[in-house]
């Protein structure tokens, strides 16, 4: 049976366009949180995971999420919750 792909719903965008903007502001390329991410313990190799997750082309799991946040130096909660 094919494998179906997992829509990404709203708070999976929201998630998405505040990686983006948190990691923008704070001057990271792609390559720099990436690399960020993996010095944390969440091995993460490759800068087309975090730009398929920035593109809302792969879902950030709650590992990703956690780690990802813990680089960006916010809480989980901060990349959840709509920008303001």
């Amino acid at each position: 049976m094919p494998r179906r792909a997992t829509e990404i719903g709203p708070a999976g965008e929201r998630t998405a366009h505040a990686i983006e903007r948190l990691r923008t502001s704070r001057g990271f390329a792609q390559r720099e949180l990436a690399a960020r991410v993996t010095e944390l313990g969440h091995p993460m190799n490759s800068t087309m995971l975090l730009s398929r997750i920035e593109r809302t082309r792969r879902r950030c799991d709650v590992d990703d999420l956690v780690a990802i946040a813990a680089a960006l130096g916010v809480s989980p909660l901060a990349l959840l919750q709509p920008a303001t």
